[in-house]
């Protein structure tokens, strides 16, 4: 029962991981961009929630929405006065733009909300669940954050095959020019990812902080970092692939702290994904893509 609690905490903190995951992957997967603010839009979104139920009053669920709704606004701006501008400049200066955009957002935050952590209110009613007889007790939090993962990697799995949207964003991620001359709106595109990433962030901000209930304004660097950690274990650029790997990669996480060391848990995620590279340098579901030179 022990291994199997721990097993399903892995899964459930793997299901936060593969939220985020989905966000760095669609991103990168259609704008070729890694967007490492990804993991502070989290951040925001857990705060405005905050503020939302506990100094406004608000319910739970209209406060989500409206945090969804900012976070979405939050990485369009982003994409457009950070992103866009660099279009068609080198890996290198985007990435030191995504550093500098993720510091920004973490200073701001901590002029406006203060250093102080803040003790987060879990937003998911759910009753716990007793199995066995008791021995085993899964939270209503590790419920919901298990369910949400599976029905937002199915929607954006029908969402980008089945759209007129998905089937753009397809294309652009396949050849961004030949879109653009078959009349797919290539900015309008890439934001849009942006927009939906944005939108997942918020919504894996409130459940890790309703599972781990302290935010601060460094809450989402490193589940950022392990999110794409997975993207990568996974293969990045495929839905299906960031999820794998993030429910791995929670798993890994929580059975490394049970049985060999909490302090070593985090080099051994970042080990595993080493090996992982190296036997299998696209990832687990990534693809080889030939190009003609």
């Amino acid at each position: 029962m022990e291994f199997l609690s721990y097993l399903i905490n892995g899964i459930s903190l793997g299901s936060v991981y593969a939220i985020i995951a989905l966000g760095y992957t669609m991103v990168y997967g259609i704008a070729k961009m890694l967007n490492f603010a990804h993991g502070d839009v989290i951040m925001v979104g857990s705060y405005i929630v905050f503020i939302a139920v506990n100094q406004m009053g608000m319910p739970p669920l209209l406060a989500i929405v409206i945090s969804m709704a900012l976070c979405t606004l939050l990485g369009i701006v982003i994409e457009r006065f950070a992103y866009k501008p660099l279009r068609s400049a080198s890996s290198l200066a985007v990435l030191i733009t995504a550093i500098g955009v993720s510091y920004l957002l973490q200073n701001l935050a901590l002029l406006i909300w203060g250093a102080d952590p803040k003790s987060f209110t879990s937003v998911v009613g759910l009753a716990p669940v007793q199995l066995a007889g008791g021995r085993l007790v899964i939270s209503g939090e590790t419920i919901v954050t298990i369910v949400v993962s599976a029905i937002i990697m199915a929607g954006l799995i029908f969402f980008v095959n089945n759209t007129k949207m998905g089937r753009a964003m397809l294309a652009v991620s396949e050849d961004k020019g030949a879109a653009q001359l078959m009349g797919i709106n290539v900015n309008s595109t890439i934001a849009m990812t942006f927009a939906i990433g944005s939108a997942l962030a918020a919504v894996a901000g409130v459940l890790l902080c309703s599972a781990y209930p302290t935010l601060q304004p460094t809450t989402g660097a490193m589940p950022g970092i392990k999110a794409f950690t997975a993207a990568v274990f996974g293969g990045i650029g495929s839905i299906p692939g960031a999820f794998v790997g993030g429910i791995l990669l929670g798993v890994i996480e929580i059975m490394s702290k049970a049985y060999i060391s909490t302090q070593l848990a985090d080099a051994i995620v970042f080990a595993v994904l080493i090996i992982v590279l190296l036997v299998r340098p696209t990832g687990l579901l990534g693809k080889k893509i030939s190009e003609k030179v």
